[in-house]
């Protein structure tokens, strides 16, 4: 599968800037978002190592010791949760969800780039959905005092509030990408694998 446009639009970014051509560079927002982008990859990462030590020693207490576990289970959902809801900014700047590039490897690069800048807006707006509901459900835990019904009656909005941070995040990286779609050069827009060719 061949890069987005906005992945060879940073990938000729880059080159310029190794080059000395420094006038190639996104905008410094753009860059900043990326940043931000990797920090929450990096806590994602981290977030899912820290479920599976918390697994271990889950494991380790029922099955060693004979003893019960209060908080693992639940705290390893949430750390899964959250993980999943953090790293989908760093996901999209990868460009490493699914997609289905059949229909832009047959149009020409003027209809590959009109293509691009619909799909992220088309994304942009379903994640803006999202962000207002997940914005409603976290305040609604916070308002509410709303506990989980377990013996560790850990609050909820704090896992709630991965999914407005998790999509807010998501949102950035996409208008990121979507800047690179449609003021990318010409040459960042992929060309058509060979064994797809109309010919």
């Amino acid at each position: 599968m061949n890069k987005s446009p906005a992945a060879n639009a940073r990938a000729g970014a880059e080159t310029g800037a190794r080059d000395g051509r420094t006038g190639d560079q996104p905008p410094l927002a753009l860059r900043a978002i990326e940043a931000l982008s990797t920090i929450f990859g990096v806590l994602a990462a981290v977030m899912i190592l820290a479920s599976v030590l918390i697994t271990c020693h889950m494991i380790f207490m029922r099955g060693v010791m004979g003893v019960s576990t209060i908080w693992q289970t639940e705290a390893v959902i949430y750390l899964m949760i959250g993980a999943t809801l953090l790293g989908l900014p760093y996901v999209q700047k990868l460009r490493g969800h699914v997609g289905v590039d059949l229909l832009p490897q047959m149009l020409p690069p003027l209809g590959r780039r009109i293509l691009a800048v619909l799909v992220m807006l088309a994304t942009i707006a379903m994640t803006g959905a999202m962000l207002w509901y997940g914005w409603e459900m976290f305040h609604l835990a916070w308002a509410r005092g709303w506990k989980s019904e377990s013996v560790w009656a850990f609050p909820l909005w704090i896992t709630y509030l991965s999914v407005p941070l998790g999509f807010g995040l998501y949102l950035l990286q996409l208008l990121a990408d979507l800047w690179f779609a449609a003021f990318g050069a010409p040459q960042a827009l992929p060309e058509p694998h060979p064994e797809r060719s109309p010919d």
